[in-house]
């Protein structure tokens, strides 16, 4: 196991280590596996070449913002098309699930033309609305659906003999159940929010308004090159929460996608 681990840990290790060596012994050959005269210069230019505080906080508020709206968006969806028995109830499941196979290069020329007739181009609005009410929260509605599949009816019947309406079985009795899926849920969410670059990319222009992945472009030179230490400080800061979050919660993020497995 640790032999299978060194081509995943490696790559971690050296933009660890290579965040704190000056650009000449980055470039040094042979290459040296731990820096020899460590310094904290990198981590200084990371915040003196560009706002990386604000990007930072934009990175932050935006995943933490489609997290939640995705997890309560798909729990809800994912009851309705689980428990609910409405006309065309299969058809409609089948329609949402085409969402997955349109990659987003195909819908980025019309969103963009749409965000653009709202005015919202450089705003963050988009990078928020349309990953929650979008084609990214497909796949959460999946997970969720699965889960609530394999809820007993007799959990039903029995909020239905208390008297709760539908709603109220949903955040009384399912949603409180559904804790697996919604983590595994929120994990890949928070996730996929945190890594976005093309969205950025596409409509956003101001350096304050720019998230981690696309900040992280910005450190190069006067010819364009780019700052491989600064770039590597960047890089390991820009890891930290998604690392943090999958180390705490990778248990209920391994349970929650199994059970979703359950019942088809």
């Amino acid at each position: 196991m640790i032999v299978a681990a060194v081509p995943f840990v490696f790559p971690t290790w050296w933009m660890v280590t290579s965040s704190f060596k000056p650009m000449s012994e980055i470039m040094r050959l042979p290459p040296t596996l731990w820096p020899t005269s460590p310094t904290f210069d990198a981590y200084g230019q990371v915040f003196e070449l560009q706002p990386f505080a604000q990007q930072y906080w934009n990175s932050l508020y935006i995943a933490a913002v489609v997290t939640v709206g995705t997890v309560l968006v798909s729990a809800m969806a994912g009851y309705a098309f689980a428990r609910v028995r409405f006309p065309g109830v299969n058809v409609l499941f089948i329609v949402v699930l085409v969402g997955m196979l349109i990659p987003i290069e195909v819908t980025i020329v019309p969103l963009f033309r749409m965000v653009n007739a709202l005015g919202l181009i450089d705003t963050h609005w988009p990078l928020i609305v349309i990953p929650i009410i979008g084609a990214p929260s497909v796949l959460a509605t999946f997970i969720m659906r699965q889960f609530f599949l394999t809820l007993p009816a007799e959990l039903e019947d029995a909020g239905k003999v208390d008297g709760l309406t539908r709603a109220g079985i949903f955040w009384r009795i399912a949603f409180p159940l559904a804790r697996p899926a919604t983590a595994a849920v929120a994990i890949f969410t928070f996730m996929q929010s945190w890594n976005m670059f093309l969205e950025p990319l596409v409509f956003l222009s101001s350096k304050e308004n720019f998230t981690l992945p696309l900040a992280l472009t910005q450190y190069v030179d006067a010819y364009g090159g780019p700052i491989w230490n600064v770039q590597l400080a960047a890089t390991t800061l820009t890891v930290l929460p998604v690392l943090g979050v999958f180390v705490l919660a990778q248990r209920q993020f391994v349970e929650g996608l199994a059970q979703t497995g359950l019942k088809g």
